[in-house]
């Protein structure tokens, strides 16, 4: 009986030690009444598994394991920047994976599936260009990653004395895009939907376009985006005579500017595969944005095709996602390229990325057998992306 009695009073001591606990070191109780019974995180799961499981069959297993857990970054580096970040980094046991490439020839490619032909995939004709070897990549342009199975942190870049920053931190794999752009000297750029602003400091980077408009439809986005240019990009390459920053409607584009520029980014909202298995904030598989999530696939194809519209003929448009869903990815385009054509009268041909994929294929991991377009994986040893990328060339 007494030691029941002095366990009682234990338990009392320790249910009310909280009040002798100093303030900063306690902790605010959580207001609602009970926690989400399935988190937004918990029902994306579910979705992919159930979906990437049949889309991706026996790679499903190791892409989910990669999905959950920690994701590498590379430092996009700044050439505007004075600092000696590149040595530094280098030191550090970093390379530049644009430089560092796979030399070893190219396979022959099957030229059936890449010389002027007509593939079809749900009863949608798609012509495919030639493949082009020669791929022209940016010698301006230096991201730089750890070794393969290297998870080491980037430490934030600092200013330098010209209040600029070193690198941009992101995903290594969204450069891709970028680079498979293929801007040259004069080039007029359109990037649809520019924040937070990543893509466009690569594209800056190359220090060849004659003017560059970055749109973005959320003008608190558009206001992250410039605070971003201002901090990687001296203010003299920043006027109205380099630059120009939007915040219109993208699926509304072609209306306002079309048959004008040579390249065209079309970087579209997505799933975001990475961050909606891993954060609950601002996850799109929240109850409340069911229908938000619903009409992407809708919105996708709109901003794509207001992108087509935009670029002049023979202009290139890259349309790129973080996602690895088939809807949002190959089917999107598939729908862009048959309503170009009956609705615009406007004839376009995908470009082939395969020398893409052949000069990183040591720094990312590609999804195998895509009929459009080229994907990077998750993968443990290479724990980059998803992105999705497919470039399409205007004909007429």
């Amino acid at each position: 009986m007494a030691l029941l009695v002095n366990t009682r009073l234990l338990l009392r001591k320790v249910k009310n030690a909280r009040s002798l606990m100093p303030k900063r070191h306690r902790m605010k109780e959580k207001w609602a009444a009970t926690l989400p019974k399935f988190p937004p995180t918990s029902l994306a799961l579910q979705h992919f598994d159930a979906t990437y499981s049949v889309q991706l069959g026996q790679l499903w297993p190791s892409v989910r394991i990669a999905l959950l857990s920690e994701r590498k970054y590379g430092a996009l580096l700044n050439t505007f920047s004075h600092d000696a970040v590149l040595e530094d980094l280098q030191a550090k046991g970093c390379r530049d994976f644009i430089t560092d490439t796979d030399t070893e020839a190219l396979p022959c490619l099957d030229p059936e599936s890449v010389v002027g032909v007509e593939g079809e995939s749900n009863d949608v004709p798609v012509k495919k260009s030639n493949a082009d070897r020669h791929l022209k990549i940016s010698p301006k342009i230096k991201c730089l990653v750890f070794p393969r199975g290297d998870i080491t942190r980037f430490k934030p870049a600092r200013p330098d004395t010209q209040r600029l920053l070193g690198y941009y931190l992101l995903d290594a794999a969204s450069v891709l895009p970028c680079l498979a752009l293929d801007i040259q000297e004069g080039h007029i750029v359109l990037d649809l939907c520019a924040a937070p602003g990543g893509k466009a400091v690569a594209l800056l980077q190359t220090q060849a376009i004659g003017f560059l408009c970055l749109n973005d439809t959320s003008v608190s986005r558009t206001l992250r985006l410039k605070k971003v240019l201002h901090s990687y990009i001296p203010k003299e390459l920043l006027t109205s005579k380099n630059l120009r920053i939007t915040s219109s409607d993208g699926t509304k584009w072609g209306e306002i500017e079309n048959n004008t520029f040579d390249r065209v980014l079309v970087d579209v909202p997505c799933t975001t595969d990475r961050h909606s298995v891993m954060e609950d904030d601002n996850n799109i598989f929240s109850k409340n944005r069911i229908g938000e999530r619903r009409r992407l696939p809708q919105l996708q194809l709109e901003l794509l095709l207001a992108g087509i519209e935009a670029a002049c003929p023979g202009g290139e448009i890259m349309y790129s996602t973080c996602t690895l869903s088939h809807i949002q990815n190959q089917s999107v385009v598939e729908q862009a390229i048959h309503l170009a054509q009956e609705n615009h009268g406007i004839i376009l041909e995908v470009v082939d990325l395969r020398p893409l994929t052949h000069m990183f294929r040591k720094t990312f991991h590609f999804a195998p057998n895509l009929h459009l377009g080229e994907m990077v994986i998750p993968h443990l040893g290479a724990n980059f992306g998803p992105i999705y990328m497919c470039k399409l060339r205007r004909l007429t």
